[in-house]
């Protein structure tokens, strides 16, 4: 008797897991982390396998769905392994932070002028952040660079 029910527990427990590996009519593949991702953490290839999920899993929650959208992401809060990865979770790599020193680029027709300034906002490649002249006190708009200067066009 014992053994008839241990079998039955083996196999139900094996159809559970094949069923969360196949995939499934009306299931959606999504990354997940393999192993809990704690805040402030880069998101790599390695940090990251594949699941099957039920369709309407990208329908009821803003969840990112290919993985190259998380690789190179930063957790803005704890990523929990098999759970997928909501859309807020994650976050652009800072490179200028807010309160630090940067060097401000202006350029305009040929002139290059570099300055020290006083960052008012945190940003990744490609955003726009705010930037106070440390002699003058002017603040201006400019957009962060690959190398962590911040470009000032006019």
């Amino acid at each position: 008797m014992i053994l008839r029910s241990a079998g039955f527990c083996l196999t139900f427990w094996g159809a559970v897991l094949a069923s969360m590996a196949a995939p499934q009519a009306g299931s959606i593949q999504l990354p997940v982390p393999r192993s809990t991702i704690h805040p402030g953490h880069e998101i790599t290839q390695q940090n990251l396998i594949e699941r099957y999920f039920p369709e309407r899993t990208t329908l009821q929650f803003a969840v990112i769905s290919d993985r190259s959208q998380l690789v190179g992401m930063v957790a803005r809060r704890t990523l929990l392994p098999g759970k997928p990865v909501p859309v807020n979770a994650v976050s652009v790599q800072t490179l200028v932070d807010r309160g630090g020193q940067g060097r401000l680029v202006f350029r305009e027709q040929g002139l290059f002028i570099v300055m020290q300034v006083e960052v008012l906002q945190s940003g990744g490649v490609g955003d726009y952040v705010r930037v106070r002249n440390v002699d003058s006190g002017v603040v201006v708009t400019g957009k962060v660079q690959q190398d962590g200067t911040i470009l000032a066009e006019n």
